[in-house]
């Protein structure tokens, strides 16, 4: 993307709204599934109050910091792909 210097195409545009797009949802739904298993007893349970404090603590902390590096890595990746010359092809000689 941008190896030649000028602008984006619209099918460069799309693709990167649309992984923008999964690195958005794919982070919400790890999120989501850590703070279930992390704070999710708090929740449930009638734990004491510093073992409840605790647990959502640790549990919110680890969401924030878990969504933040999933969207990163997704589109760090997503940057990293070369990108065909010739979609379709994956031989010169084909």
């Amino acid at each position: 993307m941008g190896q030649t210097g000028g602008r984006r195409t619209q099918s460069e545009r799309d693709a990167m709204t649309v992984e923008i797009g999964y690195a958005l949802a794919s982070a919400a739904f790890t999120a989501a599934v850590v703070f279930g298993a992390v704070a999710g007893p708090a929740l449930l349970f009638d734990l004491p109050g510093t073992v409840e404090r605790v647990q959502l603590a640790v549990g919110t902390a680890l969401t924030a910091v878990l969504f933040l590096l999933r969207v990163v890595t997704v589109l760090v990746r997503f940057r990293q792909r070369p990108q065909p010359s010739q979609p379709g092809r994956t031989n010169p000689d084909s």
